[in-house]
C-alpha cells in the first residue's frame, strides 16, 4: 500500500508543495514545529532512510540544502535544523525546521496550521 507521501507525490492528496524535481519533493508539514517546517522526500518510496540507495540519499541531502536556503530567507530563525525521526510515515523523509535553539527540534511543540497560513508560507518559500 502506498504511503501518504507517495499519495502526495502522485497528486492523490493535496499538499503545500514548495520545491520539486524529478527525484524529490518538498512540502510544508501540516503540523509544523515552527512556521516554514518542511518535509523533503524522495519520490521513490523506501521506508527507512538507511535503506535508501546511496545516490538517492546523497541527492536528498543536496535537495534539502537548497530548500533550507529558501526557508532561511523567509522564516524568522537563526538556522534551519535538520531532523530524521523516520517513525511517523513509512517513507523516507527529512524534516527541515526553522529554529532559534536546539530545543526547537521538538515534535511536542508541533501544532496544526490553517490552510491560509500554510498557503502563505508555501508561496514565500517557492518565491525565495
Amino acid at each position: 500500500m502506498a504511503s501518504i507521501f507517495t499519495k502526495i507525490i502522485n497528486g492523490e492528496i493535496p499538499a503545500h508543495k514548495v520545491m520539486e524535481d524529478e527525484n524529490y519533493l518538498a512540502f510544508l508539514d501540516i503540523r509544523p514545529i515552527n512556521p516554514g517546517h518542511c518535509l523533503a522526500v524522495p519520490k521513490k518510496e523506501v521506508d527507512y532512510i538507511f535503506d535508501v540507495d546511496d545516490k538517492i540519499l546523497s541527492g536528498l541531502i543536496l535537495f534539502a540544502k537548497k530548500l533550507a536556503k529558501r526557508i532561511d530567507k523567509v522564516a524568522d530563525c537563526k538556522r534551519v535544523g535538520l531532523m530524521v525521526a523516520g517513525l511517523e510515515v513509512p517513507h523516507c523523509h527529512i524534516h527541515l525546521v526553522p529554529i532559534n535553539g536546539v530545543g526547537d527540534l521538538n515534535f511536542a511543540k508541533a501544532k496544526a496550521a490553517s490552510r491560509e497560513e500554510l498557503a502563505a508560507m508555501a508561496e514565500k518559500i517557492r518565491n525565495a
